[in-house]
């Protein structure tokens, strides 16, 4: 179950939820033993198919195109240009790059009354107040300590 917190913005004084994320991450060898286990697969070879995921979607998106995760969603390249830009289209060149970021847009569907549905997110989800302990409870997933998502807990438009 996902956790939020009270906070109070300053720029405006009013009080959000924000959520909270509990515990460690998840590690590849935990996310391999859950596959493992929905799957007929070994956890070796889901294990190996995870570590080498990056490589094959960083080769294909380092052509030019998306990766699109059926049931994830798709993740693609966007760049960030140096200076004030220029004049014209011919003064236009690769060397303004000055960065690179991988975006992730999670899949979703959308019924008949327009409403959307994320791949990730499940209908069921119900998020509950977080106490404040260092660590989950006991017999709950992920352990450990808690650190803020960085969400600015305001209305962004999400589902």
């Amino acid at each position: 179950m996902p956790y939020y917190k009270k906070t109070q913005k300053k720029i405006n004084g009013k009080w959000y939820p924000q959520s909270v994320t509990v515990g460690t991450p998840v590690t590849t060898d935990e996310i391999a033993q859950l596959l493992a286990d929905f799957s007929s697969a070994s956890v070796g070879d889901t294990y190996n198919i995870l570590k080498n995921l990056a490589r094959a979607m960083s080769i294909y998106m380092s052509n030019g195109r998306s990766v699109k995760l059926e049931g994830v969603g798709t993740f693609y390249y966007t760049s960030t240009a140096a200076g004030q830009g220029v004049d014209t289209p011919e003064e236009v060149n690769a060397s303004q790059i000055t960065g690179v970021r991988v975006r992730f847009l999670p899949e979703y569907t959308r019924s008949a009354d327009h409403t959307a549905t994320r791949a990730l997110v499940p209908d069921s989800l119900k998020w509950e107040e977080w106490g404040g302990a260092a660590s989950t409870p006991s017999g709950t997933p992920g352990g450990g300590s808690t650190s803020g998502s960085g969400d600015d807990g305001g209305d962004d438009g999400e589902l």
